[in-house]
């Protein structure tokens, strides 16, 4: 656990093709001060934002394939499909913790700007669930599929079943057996979902979200992330938003949908997300969940001003924007895990 909580301290983010990573190694106090200066970032567009470092490989896909004149939600799924089959990203897809039976289960979902929408939930088999998402989205009348009719249609859709436990992922959750103790766990190498918003060189703004869940969650359990106006929300007159961290707190405040609805009442990205962080805690500070929970947003607005908030230290994006390249930034949070 100190690992996890020191985590901010010790990244090593290496360098991608398309710019230069910033440091994060700031204290906590500093971190938040300065961090917070993302309330007045000046617009960029076109602009990508995604969470965690996992982002940063997704987000030059993405921008490789705008860059191509692919449409914005093709990107996001080409950008996405990469973390989903990196077997070392433990929380999205191939080699992701599996429930407590041991077997990986799947949610993602996708919006355009348009607000089509599609999602995916308890999927199993397929290793790209953000791209089964895209497809109930354009193929389908419903927005969301759940279990075994999500996995008999991505079938249908030309998708190939595999195994998707890892050797690796199998060894830690045989490990996890042992004890059978449920204590979710948002930093560090349990890095979580990756959620992904971009706005276009024309305004227009789509967002996504995959992820395997919580490590060791009950089987059939789903949280946040496939669930439109919870891990993700857009409106493109307004903005979008996305969570991470423990689902189960996203649910009890439509998070995601919360912080956009913030941005139409002109409050900037940071102040949208900062409130509801705010919220969220107010709700839980005498709840059980209280001493493991971490919770993130990332927001963007119209004019292309990004922000992130957390509840604890530990939390940040990836930006790609033509003026700065692709680097990470350290998101403003109300306490420290030592707090």
């Amino acid at each position: 656990m100190s690992d996890r909580r020191n985590f901010i301290k010790k990244a090593a983010l290496g360098t991608v093709g398309i710019g230069a990573i910033l440091s994060c190694d700031k204290s906590v106090e500093t971190k938040s001060e300065i961090t917070g200066s993302t309330e007045i970032s000046k617009g960029s567009k076109p602009i990508i934002i995604s969470t965690w470092n996992h982002g940063l490989p997704a987000n030059e896909e993405t921008w490789k394939q705008l860059k191509e004149g692919k449409p914005t939600v093709d990107a996001i799924v080409a950008g996405m499909n990469i973390p989903e089959a990196d077997p070392k990203v433990r929380s999205v897809g191939y080699g992701g913790f599996p429930d407590r039976e041991g077997k990986v289960t799947l949610d993602a979902c996708i919006m355009d700007h348009d607000s089509n929408c599609g999602s995916v939930s308890f999927l199993q088999g397929i290793k790209h669930p953000i791209s089964v998402a895209k497809k109930v989205m354009q193929n389908t009348p419903h927005v969301m599929l759940v279990g075994e009719g999500a996995f008999q249609f991505a079938l249908s859709e030309g998708f190939k079943e595999e195994n998707l436990l890892t050797a690796e992922a199998e060894k830690d959750w045989k490990n996890w057996v042992e004890e059978s103790k449920y204590k979710p766990v948002i930093n560090m190498e349990n890095h979580d979902t990756i959620s992904m918003l971009v706005v276009d060189k024309d305004g227009n703004i789509s967002g996504g979200c995959t992820t395997s869940g919580a490590a060791w969650k009950m089987h059939g359990r789903v949280g946040d992330s496939p669930i439109i106006g919870a891990g993700l929300f857009l409106d493109n007159d307004i903005g979008a938003a996305a969570a991470t961290g423990l689902g189960e707190a996203v649910l009890r405040t439509a998070g995601s949908a919360m912080v956009v609805e913030l941005m139409r009442q002109g409050k900037s990205p940071y102040e949208a997300c900062k409130e509801i962080v705010e919220r969220i805690y107010a709700k839980h500070k005498n709840h059980k969940d209280m001493e493991y929970l971490q919770v993130g947003f990332i927001a963007v607005n119209k004019k292309g001003e990004h922000a992130g908030y957390s509840l604890r230290s530990g939390f940040n994006y990836a930006v790609a924007d033509e003026k700065s390249g692709n680097r990470m930034e350290d998101a403003a949070f109300k306490m420290s895990w030592d707090d």
